[in-house]
């Protein structure tokens, strides 16, 4: 059959993985907590909200909303507007907290839309890109794109404790994978990547070059390589808790499986759900 199809199976090309930044760091983070997440079927039950994470998802949807608005209705009020309108509670002690956290968020809302150029009209928001590799296809969901003299910039928004630094930004492999993917799908160069730290009102920038770039592509591809290697062993009837170690550290302390793993229970304590929030 093979040879009168005239194809040459054993030279075919391996099929692309597709991966994404989560996914990747998932991985990186620990084996065991991957399978759970992507690869068990039932999925395994998470645990509960975490205030950090509901605090950053409400601030994100805000913007996203806002640039959604006409230009001349891009205003700080209008952008409080929209943070109650997608306000949650979940994860918070308690309606006092939240309350606290609300209004913190609101002056971070204030100040960040207060400086920025409300004008600009985005070529993406939270926009989905993708870009095939030789091995991968990468791709993922950016909080914004903006188009500046020409070029594409990945701007990643943060809300988290601590400020962040141009090292942060230079080895994100995520914001390095956005880059690749957004100048493949909009068709334009795209070097510049920007965390944007709403706290503290600073971006930290890093400007790739196309060997920058290629680094970053060449981390993805390895680690797709592993979890490809390691899902295909398990398919075919491996060990999954050999193919998908558990990497503990302090992460199990938030890990959204700690309840199935004694692993993690024992290597790091228990938080309640508002304790990663800053102080």
């Amino acid at each position: 059959m093979q040879e009168q199809l005239g194809f040459d199976f054993g030279a075919m090309p391996k099929k692309l993985v597709k991966v994404t930044p989560a996914k990747l760091a998932t991985w990186a983070d620990c084996p065991r907590r991957f399978r759970m997440a992507y690869l068990d079927r039932p999925t395994p039950p998470r645990g509960g909200a975490w205030a950090h994470n509901t605090l950053g998802a409400v601030v994100h949807n805000a913007l996203k909303a806002l640039f959604d608005l006409p230009a001349d209705r891009r205003t700080p009020d209008q952008a409080v507007a929209l943070l109650h309108r997608q306000w949650k509670d979940d994860g918070f002690r308690d309606a006092d907290q939240a309350a606290t956290y609300r209004d913190r968020a609101e002056g971070w809302l204030r100040d960040y839309v207060g400086d920025l150029d409300t004008s600009i009209e985005p070529v993406g928001i939270e926009r989905w890109v993708s870009a095939p590799t030789s091995r991968i296809v990468a791709e993922g969901r950016v909080d914004r794109i903006d188009l500046r003299d020409g070029e594409l910039v990945i701007v990643d928004y943060k809300t988290g404790r601590h400020a962040l630094t141009t090292d942060d930004a230079r080895g994100s492999l995520a914001l390095a994978l956005y880059a690749l993917a957004a100048r493949r799908t909009l068709r334009k160069p795209c070097h510049r990547v920007e965390l944007h730290h709403l706290p503290t009102r600073s971006v930290a920038v890093w400007e790739h070059t196309d060997e920058s770039l290629a680094r970053h592509v060449t981390r993805a591809e390895e680690s797709a390589d592993d979890i490809g290697l390691a899902t295909d062993t398990l398919k075919a009837g491996g060990d999954p808790e050999i193919l998908f170690p558990p990497r503990t550290g302090n992460q199990c302390t938030w890990c959204d499986f700690r309840r199935s793993c004694p692993e993690g229970q024992q290597a790091a304590p228990t938080l309640d759900p508002w304790a990663l929030l800053a102080p």
